[in-house]
This record gives C-alpha cells, sequence and structure tokens, in this order.
C-alpha cells in the first residue's frame, strides 16, 4: 500500500488524523504538495532525527494553539 492509499484509509478512520509522509522520491507528486493529498507534512529521505523533531514539535504546537 502506498501513501496515497494509505492516507486515504486514515482520514475514513480519523477525518482530524495528522500524518507525515517520508519518501526518498523527490519527483513523487504527494511529495511535492503533500497537503493536496492529506497529509500535514513531509520528510524526504535521508533526513536525519533533528529534521524530523522539528517537523513534528510544529505540528504539536500548531494544535496546542
Amino acid at each position: 500500500m502506498g501513501g496515497r492509499e494509505t492516507i486515504k484509509r486514515l482520514l475514513e478512520i480519523d477525518p482530524d488524523v495528522k500524518a507525515i509522509v517520508v519518501s526518498g522520491y523527490s519527483n513523487d507528486p504527494i511529495m511535492a504538495d503533500c497537503k493536496a493529498y492529506g497529509f500535514i507534512g513531509a520528510v524526504t529521505k535521508p533526513y536525519n532525527i533533528e529534521e524530523l523533531r522539528k517537523l513534528v514539535g510544529e505540528i504539536i504546537d500548531r494544535n496546542v494553539e
């Protein structure tokens, strides 16, 4: 199952799900416009823990406000 099908199923289960797409394929249309597909953010492989921490922190901060 790819990202497109995964997010579709997750949104059916929980319309408020906060999902991050991770891929090594920079030419993937989902990576180019992740929010149009239902993801809240994207991280390109290879990534380091600091990049992931920053994105997750931003998502948490947006939901607390």
